[in-house]
């Protein structure tokens, strides 16, 4: 599948996985005696899906969100469980019928362990709908109750459980086949291994478990200082402090809102906030990042910058905020009528809406990355995708590695059970923005549009991810359509994205879990189960945060209002915000369309279409060049689809640290990365956590902060002033 320089040669494909860092990382035994559907089981999983949806809500709005990983999950629920089965009764209840169980069937398992960690995976990732709600009550200012809060929430959350539709429909494709390898996985299990095996000490090392404890208490303690004593280590700028009053160096050095030049990072949050662990990350797909994220943040921002092509030097030259010609923060509330719709005859009073030139060109690299994706796929993996097919049409025999022979012992779950969940949640879908459609604005023939979009792009996206680790985004095409088909309606447009991107995301989410059980030999039938009820436990939690922070914390999410050094400036939502105004409220064809300033952007479409192509003939014309081969046009144009919010520090750090664990590492020290490479990648994540979670609870929370120069982050603050000549903006210099 063209995965060469990371595969290892097998000689018998049943023995082991093709895939070199699989063979390195995951148990090729089975225990089919361990039970899986404990009481300890549903106790531990259920705790750990409630407080990882609360964690990860509450620090969602943050200026550099703290993820706390189904990792963290992982790691806790250990003394736990051998707490439950050193203390629950083990008597038998109703012995002698089918109704026949116990609360404590023996010493706590791998296999419960692997299914509460799935239950953690359902509150790891955020319910996308919260950002509707911030939209609405935070940006719009617009009026919103609970109870319609919650009907948002339900009617597209349980739009995400159309992707177990759509996994159970592309198992076949992104499960099964050995090169289908999923990377983050293998920290999970690397974890597991060294969790639950019994190793002896090796002559002169660590065990894995002394190793994770030793590199968990460091990052615990360490944390403490990025993260509450000295906040400037998640991005400083030696430039900044060299040239303290130079807007351009201020615009060169600057990690969080310019270019990075010389930014530095001691902050494993600032690695991994937004491009998950770059220990984790193969490193052809690091290297693809990497050339993706150089000519875009040095070559064609600084170009289209400095020949103001686009009146860039009217704006900051990173940014996400939406501006009018004259450099200004663009009043939204203005152009919006009573009935929450463009309002055209203000729009055209005030003017058209004006975005910083980097936002309009990652809009364009997104385009790029969009048709790349579907060309990418067609042209390297049409072939097997064809025989994957006829296999399954013909009932052929296929392939086996060692893990798909070990799962064909357990029953599948049954494609008729994903089948009912698709139609049933198409249908309660459709019965909601009909019967509710004078506060959710899509009609039902957009419902259908979002999930054919989603089943379309799902394959590839998965192939993708399941390869490389990085994930493109559907995001921009849900909205590009549905701007263009039913302009003027914010909502409506958030609510089309939200079904056609975040039911996708959570199929290939759902097929990673079930790569992840593929890897561990976990029943599908109790993994299915696991994953339904997590879902569906996670939004509640996630509306509930949500609610909470909004009505509590005053002016969250408006940087117009906050302390200067306010960490709840929500940048996530804000760039939401920004998409809707741009693609629902205004609409595509007034911004990228005959009658907006940003026509041109859509040649990338094309340009997208073209770059794998060029790869594939570049790569039949040199087959011994095997370096061609792993060029990965998605990945590489799609490098910056984080940004913004992400910001230069982020990629920066996280390419460096790729490079050392991905090439360094694995190329030199590959003994050492084998046994700890993602242990480490797992003790960094939950010591960041839990310090993260104590700081909040005891400082935070209660406003404690400590004010000095290390406080201020970045120490660039004339990165988002304009160069352009006239534009008077509030702390700037006139030019």
């Amino acid at each position: 599948m063209g995965m060469e320089i990371e595969m290892g040669s097998v000689e018998d494909e049943n023995e082991n996985s093709p895939v070199k860092q699989v063979a390195l990382t995951v148990p090729t035994t089975d225990d089919t005696s361990l039970p899986v559907m404990t009481f300890r089981m549903w106790v531990l999983g259920v705790v750990s899906c409630v407080l990882l949806s609360f964690l990860n809500q509450f620090f969602w709005y943050r200026t550099e969100p703290l993820a706390v990983t189904s990792i963290s999950a992982q790691i806790a629920v250990v003394p736990l469980g051998h707490l439950m089965a050193s203390t629950l009764t083990d008597r038998v209840f109703f012995k002698g019928t089918r109704w026949e169980f116990t609360l404590n069937p023996g010493p706590f398992n791998v296999k419960e362990h692997v299914l509460i960690t799935i239950f953690a995976n359902s509150g790891a990732d955020t319910v996308y709908a919260t950002h509707i709600l911030s939209a609405i009550k935070l940006y719009y200012k617009r009026k919103l109750t609970f109870f319609v809060s919650f009907l948002l929430i339900i009617t597209t959350q349980i739009c995400s459980v159309l992707g177990f539709g759509w996994a159970g429909i592309f198992r076949r494709y992104l499960v099964e086949p050995a090169e289908m390898w999923w990377p983050h996985n293998l920290v999970q299990v690397s974890l597991f291994s060294a969790l639950h095996d019994k190793e002896k000490r090796p002559k002169g090392r660590l065990t894995r478990n002394q190793f994770f404890l030793i590199a968990f208490m460091c990052s615990f303690a360490y944390y403490i200082f990025p993260g509450y004593l000295f906040p400037m280590l998640t991005s400083m700028s030696w430039v900044c402090w060299a040239f303290p009053k130079s807007v351009l160096a201020h615009q060169l050095g600057s990690g969080l809102q310019g270019l990075g030049i010389g930014a530095m990072a001691f902050d494993w949050s600032t690695a991994s906030s937004y491009l998950s662990s770059p220990l984790a990350s193969p490193w052809f797909a690091t290297a693809n990042i990497a050339v993706g994220f150089l000519i875009l943040m040095y070559l064609i921002v600084p170009v289209f910058y400095w020949l103001n092509i686009y009146h860039a030097k009217t704006f900051p030259i990173y940014s996400s905020h939406l501006f009018t010609s004259s450099g200004q923060t663009y009043n939204i509330s203005a152009i919006i009528d009573s009935d929450f719709q463009i309002d055209l005859n203000a729009y055209k009073q005030k003017g058209p809406l004006y975005i910083s030139t980097f936002f309009a060109i990652t809009y364009g690299v997104g385009f790029a990355a969009l048709t790349a994706t579907i060309v990418h796929v067609l042209v390297f993996h049409g072939r097997e995708i064809l025989e994957l097919s006829k296999s399954g049409l013909l009932k052929e025999k296929r392939k086996m590695d060692i893990h798909t022979r070990l799962m064909s012992k357990y029953k599948q779950v049954p494609q008729w059970w994903f089948t009912c969940i698709l139609l049933f949640n198409i249908v309660a879908t459709l019965f909601a923005c009909q019967y509710y459609n004078d506060q959710l604005q899509l009609p039902w023939w957009g419902v259908l549009l979002a999930c054919f979009l989603a089943f379309i792009f799902t394959l590839p996206i998965g192939i993708i991810y399941a390869t490389t680790n990085q994930r493109p985004g559907l995001n921009i095409i849900t909205e590009y359509i549905i701007g263009y088909m039913y302009p003027g309606r914010p909502v409506a447009n958030t609510c089309f994205k939200v079904y056609g991107f975040i039911s996708m995301t959570q199929a290939v989410t759902f097929l990673q879990d079930f790569k992840l059980g593929h890897y561990m030999k976990i029943p599908p039938k109790s993994m299915f189960m696991a994953q339904v009820v997590g879902t569906l436990l996670s939004c509640l939690v996630y509306l509930g945060t949500a609610w909470w922070l909004m009505t509590s914390i005053p002016n969250i999410c408006d940087t117009s209002l906050l302390p200067h050094d306010s960490p709840w400036t929500c940048p996530m939502d804000r760039a939401f915000y920004g998409a809707s105004v741009i693609w629902g409220l205004i609409g595509p064809r007034r911004f990228f369309g005959d009658l907006g300033p940003y026509s041109a952007v859509n040649w990338f479409f094309l340009g997208g279409a073209i770059a794998p192509v060029l790869v594939w003939v570049a790569h039949k014309a040199f087959p011994r060049q095997k370096w061609i081969r792993l060029i990965n046009m998605p990945i590489l144009l799609g490098a910056t689809g984080m940004m913004p919010p992400a910001s230069a520090i982020n990629f920066s750090t996280w390419l460096l640290l790729g490079f050392l664990s991905g090439f360094i590492l694995y190329r030199y020290q590959q003994n050492w990365w084998q046994r700890y490479n993602y242990v480490l990648s797992g003790a960094l994540d939950v010591g960041l956590a839990f310090m993260g979670v104590l700081l909040c609870l005891c400082l935070g929370l209660k406003g404690i902060n400590i004010n000095w120069w290390g406080a201020n982050l970045d120490g660039c603050p004339l990165a988002t002033c304009p160069t352009a000549k006239g534009v008077i903006v509030d702390s700037c210099p006139i030019f």
